[in-house]
């Protein structure tokens, strides 16, 4: 089945609102998971959150699913019934993308092992003051990618001893993910604007009402 994912890089008005909104909104993302300055590990939750919301605005909220059980470690939502994975990455690289957060040695192995992919992906490359990515990368493209280059050369593994927090898809495949002529893209440049704000202030207004 056709994802219907790619209408959004097809209609020309939802592209130039992603152009224009995306960068204040995932900014936004930062600020309400900063603390004293830092950036905080929920901002992936968040910045996912975004893009969710994108899909239930372009495609309305009985078509999205967003409750899915944990036991569906890469899918954060499904769309007509078919799995969604967002994946978020930071800088010029495409280096870092996890498949899977797990500090076990022994599961990241397995996980290697048994791994296919099994859903569509929307990454969003985020390089501030410069310009980044949304892409939509079909299953159909990881699939064949996958079957080229085998499971070693499309997944890495943490390295032994260190503390890294995941499986993740090597930089050479998600390059060539990306690069893919079925993959849909839209540049984003990545520029701050001055966002007045204030974390509290949506707690204060709740307990200002009656």
């Amino acid at each position: 089945m056709s994802s219907r994912l790619k209408e959004i890089f097809e209609d020309e008005k939802l592209v130039e609102k992603i152009k224009r909104r995306l960068s204040y909104l995932f900014q936004l993302a930062e600020l309400e998971s900063s603390r004293a300055g830092k950036v905080g590990m929920q901002v992936g939750s968040v910045r996912e959150s975004v893009i969710v919301a994108l899909l239930i605005y372009k495609f309305g909220e009985a078509n999205v699913e967003t409750e899915i059980p944990i036991t569906e470690p890469e899918v954060d939502a499904k769309l007509f019934g078919e799995p969604v994975s967002v994946k978020t990455i930071t800088g010029k690289s495409f280096g870092g993308v996890k498949l899977i957060w797990t500090v076990d040695a022994q599961k990241a192995k397995e996980f290697r092992e048994n791994y296919y992919p099994h859903c569509d992906i929307l990454l969003v490359q985020i390089n501030w003051n410069s310009t980044g990515g949304f892409y939509y990368i079909p299953l159909e493209v990881q699939k064949k990618l996958f079957d080229k280059i085998g499971r070693k050369k499309y997944i890495s593994l943490p390295k032994p001893g260190t503390n890294p927090r995941g499986v993740e898809i090597t930089k050479e495949a998600l390059s060539s993910l990306v690069k893919d002529s079925e993959t849909k893209s839209i540049t984003i440049n990545w520029q701050k604007t001055k966002i007045d704000f204030n974390p509290y202030k949506r707690w204060i207004d709740l307990w200002q009402e009656e």
